[in-house]
């Protein structure tokens, strides 16, 4: 049987601290038939050093170097590079375990006729993976519709087949700058079948510096675009400016319309005897916990009360953040003093279910 080539695409900026990693973690896949392109868009960092002491080891790696142009255009340019039927995506701070190429190349082998595959995750913070967890929907999702509602798989865990996706669609649009994944995971399931290997076979790094933390509020503002544009699509919004709205700015005016947008959303989704389909279930809630996420970490938390109650979901939220929320809702001297323990609570609890990274991920090599 003939071994498919993969071509990775690895986009670099400023990755100094975390490229080395994650360049080995691609380079020992047990998959080894790899045409590795990694495209350093301008940093000011040693990113190209470690990139050529790589090339220089294993000539599997191409390079390219010039100016900065952004990620969006970086990703197009290696996407024209790219020579094998499947193109993996990876990040430069994040660590492939040797089996994912290899994992998603026999489902594509078993289900030729998926255009998209991604894994689940483990989370790597500091020294520490917070183990990932299996969704079951992920087994028998309608992916069309859970992308209508969020960005469905971790972009550094998904693979492309090239067999199936027509090459006019397998481009990244600038018009949707910070979410360009959400926006081109929906036209691909749209239009393909997709699945999820539901096993963490990437582990993804949280940091400070990492593009959702650094762009996270333009990157919230696209994904209400997007989600906005997919409900338009099937006439299941009657007020999209209440999303792009409160996108702009999270006042007492837009969460009361953002509220009233969501409830008429599930209304006309019920209508339609949809609420029954697990797919619009899962993808309204997470919807609703997106909206809900914009709104509290505004951390006011008289508005984050207004919206539930005004949705009615204070139920879906934890027991710890209900009690918390009405505290700090009546008692604001108190918002922070909660906020700090609630914080304390959760990092105790990724530590528990936490292992050290050393057991599990590629030590650092030619940096």
């Amino acid at each position: 049987m003939t071994v498919p080539l993969v071509s990775v695409l690895l986009p670099v900026y400023n990755g100094e601290p975390y490229l080395a990693a994650a360049i080995e973690s691609i380079l020992r896949q047990d998959h080894k038939h790899l045409d590795v392109i990694a495209i350093d868009d301008g940093s000011t960092d040693r990113s190209l050093n470690i990139l050529r002491r790589y090339q220089a080891a294993d000539n599997r790696l191409r390079i390219v170097s010039r100016e900065n142009r952004g990620l969006i255009a970086t990703l197009n340019e290696g996407m024209t590079m790219a020579k094998g039927d499947f193109i993996a995506r990876m990040d430069a701070d994040d660590i492939a375990y040797p089996t994912r190429f290899s994992r998603q190349i026999t489902l594509f082998r078993e289900r030729p006729e998926l255009a998209i595959s991604g894994t689940g995750i483990d989370r790597l913070i500091g020294n520490r993976v917070v183990r990932g967890t299996p969704n079951p929907i992920h087994q028998w999702a309608d992916w069309h519709v859970l992308s209508m509602f969020y960005t469905v798989f971790m972009h550094s865990t998904v693979m492309y087949n090239r067999r199936v996706i027509p090459a006019d669609m397998l481009t990244y649009d600038a018009s949707y700058v910070h979410a360009e994944d959400f926006d081109l995971f929906r036209r691909i399931t749209r239009e393909f079948p997709a699945a999820m290997i539901d096993e963490s076979l990437v582990a993804y790094r949280v940091h400070d510096e990492s593009v959702t933390n650094k762009h996270k509020r333009p990157m919230r503002f696209t994904h209400l675009k997007i989600a906005a544009e997919n409900l338009q699509r099937l006439s299941l919004i009657d007020d999209p400016h209440a999303l792009h709205d409160i996108g702009m700015a999270v006042t007492q005016d837009t969460v009361t319309r953002a509220a009233d947008c969501l409830l008429s959303i599930e209304e006309r989704i019920a209508a339609r005897g949809l609420r029954a389909s697990a797919s619009y279930e899962e993808g309204l809630m997470c919807f609703f916990y997106f909206l809900y996420q914009l709104i509290a970490d505004e951390k006011r938390p008289a508005l984050t009360h207004q919206f539930l109650t005004q949705t009615g979901k204070w139920h879906t939220i934890r027991r710890r953040e209900r009690y918390g929320l009405r505290v700090a809702t009546y008692a604001p001297w108190c918002s922070r003093l909660w906020s700090d323990a609630s914080l304390r609570l959760d990092a105790l609890a990724r530590y528990r279910q936490s292992v050290p990274a050393g057991s599990v991920l590629p030590q650092q090599g030619l940096a």
